[in-house]
């Protein structure tokens, strides 16, 4: 998960940027570095792997300055390398960049043809070189980065610095968060506040669509319009808690708005924006040789496998079985030769996943996990490990863990498929596509927060809520009723759709809010005839799709409009809505979200 670091000082800013970076080594990286300016001049410090690499460098080539940015990044649009890693830098302006700007292919076959020469793999080195194209044109540095801004999609997190302007230092974000700090006659930038918390205590935080223009004096935010608009300045504690919370009441509301970003560095450690192809690690086995697939796994996590099974059946027409750790080995079940079992676990020390994954073991499977912590036990015990990019999880309830699971999910899928000569170059490309575009949608769903605020007043007083979902939807009304049962304490049960009327249906009363979850695919027409059979019976409904979907709805229902997007990823995306839906009728009734009872992050005991 990449960080950025910027300060405008009053002495040379080479140390303290390594000692903000070091601050979120926490995040996860393969490469770092620094630019400053030098008389006026952008000088470059990058290095592959850890911090201590970029120190040594700067031991033996220090660099000056008052002004710099710093980065720390995970490979992304390339091998992790020196000249992929940020800053990205021309003669006039140098970059640092968190997300996925999802057109750059576009713009960097336009720039190229404006006589640019390119140096890197990365979608970030388009960003500074369209800025530097407008500089070129005469415009001055605020007035290129908006015009440049305006022209980039996806989903990111800016901090640009200029040649020539020692006392100026612009920030940008859409969908990756950004913090200000102010300082006495210093400004600081940094895409976690706990990268800022030695140098200062007062913090404001840009909002999607903002831009800033930093100087010693202070900020000018402006908002996607261009308008002039006001941030608010906090104090804030330096302690790790709330410094960690940043802007937000819980880590669980920070953690569901660092899925933009989170889910951007998982797609970039797997996807080749420049071919749009699965790029895995090398696997000490071949995927074509695999004859059947078990996933295992708890909790959640046995949720995103769910969704699995839909994508690698359709995808690569394996016969794939989903199990519950817990009851998996107590069946004793026979597992055939060249079958592989995945064990997907957040902490990688979840006691009954790692039992499973040692009865498999003795039953002459391959041993594939997945896992946010590559030092776990899990990761260590198994034949290979696919990471997550979620970096630590504080809220109980996962939240970005999930979907980066279910990130890695798809992409395994599609390499499967791959392999088994089940999914073509065409496809391929288009999936990847819709998978990089995962961060933009995800942001715009963040922005339509407070209708879902809304809905959560008119939940909370429930005693017991139904959640319905058709295909891969329906793993997704299963794990939206485990969230609102972890934080809110109310009864809630997701279903399959289409059992609706084989006993749950019973239920249904003016009293049952039920929540519907209906991308327009091919499943909706059913799933619109359940609402039907719910509104008959004075169900409350609840109905989350996309334009096409709610035009076609010919039924009464509170109505929440979702971006349109390939029926593929749609699980990812609707993940969202469910997530803020629990979180705030969590909130409005007052319970503790972050820790509800009875429950723990790591589950370590059977």
């Amino acid at each position: 998960m990449c960080g950025i670091v910027g300060i405008i000082g009053k002495a040379e800013v080479a140390p303290l940027l390594v000692e903000g970076l070091k601050r979120l080594e926490y995040r996860g990286y393969d490469s770092a570095g620094i630019a400053t300016l030098v008389n006026g001049h952008i000088e470059r410090r990058r290095a592959q792997g850890k911090l201590i690499n970029l120190e040594r460098l700067l031991a033996v080539q220090p660099v000056a300055g008052t002004i710099g940015i710093g980065h720390t990044r995970w490979a992304t649009h390339g091998v992790p390398n020196e000249v992929n890693a940020h800053p990205h830098a021309t003669a006039h302006a140098a970059v640092v960049h968190n997300g996925i700007i999802e057109n750059y292919q576009e713009l960097r076959d336009e720039l190229i043809a404006a006589g640019h020469q390119f140096e890197s793999d990365t979608d970030t080195e388009a960003v500074v070189h369209l800025i530097s194209h407008y500089l070129q044109q005469g415009e001055a540095p605020e007035a290129a980065t908006a015009k440049a801004l305006k022209r980039l999609r996806g989903a990111f997190a800016l901090g640009i610095i200029f040649a020539g302007r020692q006392d100026m230092m612009i920030a940008a974000r859409q969908g990756s968060p950004l913090a200000l700090g102010y300082g006495d006659g210093e400004m600081y930038l940094g895409s976690d506040a706990l990268a800022l918390a030695p140098l200062t205590q007062r913090i404001s935080y840009l909002q999607d669509g903002d831009w800033a223009v930093l100087t010693a004096e202070g900020a000018q935010v402006y908002d996607a319009q261009g308008r002039k608009v006001v941030r608010e300045i906090r104090q804030t504690a330096f302690s790790g808690a709330m410094m960690g919370k940043g802007e937000h009441r819980h880590f669980m509301h920070k953690e569901i708005y660092e899925q933009p970003q989170v889910i951007g560095d998982t797609l970039n450690t797997m996807i080749n924006p420049l071919t749009r192809t699965i790029t895995l690690q090398e696997l000490p086995f071949a995927l074509e040789g695999i004859e059947r697939v078990t996933i295992i796994a708890c909790g959640t996590s046995y949720y995103a496998g769910m969704v699995a099974r839909y994508w690698m059946e359709q995808l690569s027409r394996l016969p794939v079985e989903v199990e519950i750790a817990s009851e998996f080995r107590y069946r004793a079940p026979t597992m055939g030769a060249n079958g592989l079992a995945i064990f997907i676990s957040q902490s990688g020390e979840t006691a009954d996943t790692l039992a499973a994954l040692r009865y498999c073991r003795a039953q002459g499977q391959k041993i594939l996990s997945l896992v946010n912590v590559p030092e776990s036990t899990i990761a260590r015990e198994s034949d290979a490990s696919l990471l997550t990019v979620a970096g630590p999880e504080i809220g109980v309830a996962s939240t970005k863990a999930f979907t980066t699971q279910l990130v890695v999910l798809a992409c395994l899928s599609l390499a499967v498929g791959k392999a088994r000569g089940q999914v073509d170059h065409a496809t391929e490309a288009r999936l990847c596509t819709a998978l990089a575009g995962l961060p933009a949608r995800i942001a715009e769903v963040l922005a339509g927060e407070g209708q879902l605020r809304h809905i959560a007043e008119e939940v909370m007083t429930a005693r017991d809520v139904l959640y319905l979902g058709r295909g891969t939807a329906y793993p997704i009304a299963l794990e939206g009723a485990l969230k609102l049962k972890e934080i809110s304490y109310i009864h809630a049960e997701g279903y399959a759709a289409g059992e609706l009327k084989h006993g749950p249906i019973a239920l249904i009363d003016e009293k049952v809010p039920v929540i519907v979850l209906a991308p327009s695919d091919a499943l909706y027409e059913k799933t619109a005839s359940n609402v039907q059979e719910v509104v008959a019976r004075g169900g409350r409904v609840v109905f989350l799709s996309d334009k096409a979907g709610l035009e076609r709805l010919d039924t009464r229902a509170i109505t929440v409009q979702l971006p349109e997007v390939d029926s593929f990823v749609a699980p990812i995306l609707y993940a969202i809505p469910v997530q803020l839906l629990a979180y705030h009728i969590a909130v409005a009734k007052g319970t503790d979200v972050d820790q509800p009872r009875n429950l723990a992050k790591s589950v370590t005991v059977e």
